[in-house]
């Protein structure tokens, strides 16, 4: 009989066993990755909710790793010459380049819509 882990860190959130063969294991998440640029629907929109009127350019519907999420952001961001952030999916430009953002999107390869406003 092999001796049982006991790190409880791993365990958090699981319901005890009264099975003594019962063995742990992690849920491992898979890697997502990320799609080609023609398969991805991107939708990009201006945002001025909880910004005190300042407005936001928006880009959504990324489908990939976070890597490549902020690397694309990190051009975006640059060729606009704005400041923003990427994260969970969700690319905020400050300003409005709706336009700019659409084109340089399609130059990459992707599907972009302009939703909202």
């Amino acid at each position: 009989m092999q001796p049982m882990e006991n790190d409880w860190k791993k365990r958090l959130g699981v319901v005890y066993s009264t099975n003594s063969e019962y063995t742990f294991e992690t849920d491992g998440k898979e890697k997502q990755k990320t799609a080609e640029p023609s398969q991805q629907k991107l939708y990009v929109k201006l945002d001025r909710k909880n910004r005190r009127g300042k407005s936001v350019t928006l880009v959504e519907g990324f489908v990939g790793t976070e890597n490549d999420l902020k690397e694309l952001g990190k051009e975006l961001k640059s060729k606009c010459g704005v400041g923003g952030s990427a994260k969970e999916g969700l690319i905020l430009l400050q300003g409005d380049f709706r336009d700019r953002v659409i084109s340089l999107l399609k130059e990459k390869g992707f599907n972009v819509k302009r939703s909202g406003g």
